[in-house]
């Protein structure tokens, strides 16, 4: 019964979208109208024995995105890049002519609209408490490797999952011998953070 209204959610949202496009058009205002939707988190519906939001995993950090803008090459594509909701503003930037600030910690992805296969981010971030500790978490092309720290930076833990054999994120293999190497790189990577990532990011 539950699943059943978080999809008749999703399909109510998809009409009422359908509807505003639709009056853009009529009104002969698409040409001129950079459209976002993205959804605030992901949700579980019962995957990993929970239900809600409020962690760290796929199911929780992953969430729609979409953009159209006016002139755009690659309509209706979608892309592999990595993006996170601190390159909204500066893509609204972007896509507007508007001059961008120079503390923002996002990228703008206007140019993956007219190339998404273009390499991209490396990783991105999120983060959200289990009781007193902190878990902060990145997503690579391949992998979500996250450290849970105490509030002294001390380490109580840490996960890894590849995506590549477990999608799901179902078994954590960050203690296993063989992806010792794995956890050495992306502690690293997490560590230099977002400022690495966005690195070598050209127009």
């Amino acid at each position: 019964t539950l699943k059943h209204g978080y999809y008749a959610c999703v399909s109510y949202m998809d009409a009422q979208v359908g509807r505003v496009l639709d009056e853009l058009d009529r009104l002969g205002l698409r040409e001129r109208t950079v459209i976002v939707l993205w959804g605030d988190h992901g949700w579980k519906l019962g995957e990993h024995g929970a239900w809600c939001k409020h962690s760290n995993v796929e199911n929780d950090t992953h969430a729609p995105l979409l953009c159209s803008a006016p002139g755009q090459k690659a309509v209706g594509r979608h892309t592999p890049g990595l993006v996170e909701f601190v390159d909204i503003y500066p893509s609204l930037c972007e896509l507007a002519g508007l001059p961008l600030p120079a503390h923002l910690e996002g990228s703008s992805f206007a140019p993956l609209l007219d190339a998404p296969e273009r390499p991209w981010k490396k990783a991105a971030f999120s983060q959200y408490p289990r009781g007193s500790i902190m878990g902060y978490s990145m997503r690579t092309d391949r992998y979500r490797f996250t450290r849970w720290l105490n509030r002294d930076g001390s380490e109580a833990a840490h996960e890894l999952y590849d995506h590549q054999n477990d999608p799901q994120e179902n078994v954590n293999v960050a203690e296993r011998p063989e992806n010792k190497a794995v956890v050495g790189e992306l502690t690293q990577q997490m560590q230099v953070g977002w400022q690495a990532v966005r690195a070598g990011l050209a127009k």
